[in-house]
């Protein structure tokens, strides 16, 4: 039977996050980052942007979906400082490894 993602799920994920002008911020796949692990976090649960809890929902195991999330369900105008800017509209290319 097929996995698919609901709320109070334990999701495991890889993903890249960008800016829109392409500044990839993070990234769990690439090691410029250092943290080469998958990802792990409770659906529904606020661990994760709004635009995350909202956008993953659904997907299957083994899916890959881009997510393009507005300011207001990222970080907002404060951003990330030093990061990501205010007010940034996020792309994240995501992928459902499991669910646990």
């Amino acid at each position: 039977m097929e996995k698919i993602a609901k709320n109070g799920d334990v999701l495991v994920m890889n993903y890249t996050g960008s800016l829109q002008d392409g500044t990839v911020f993070d990234s769990n796949v690439d090691p410029r980052f250092n943290h080469v692990e998958t990802f792990e976090f409770k659906l529904g649960a606020g661990m994760v942007i709004a635009g995350w809890d909202e956008g993953l929902v659904g997907m299957k195991v083994g899916e890959k979906k881009t997510l393009t999330i507005a300011p207001e369900k990222a970080y907002g105008e404060n951003g990330v400082p030093g990061i990501i800017p205010p007010n940034s509209t996020l792309i994240f290319e995501v992928e459902l490894v499991n669910i646990k």
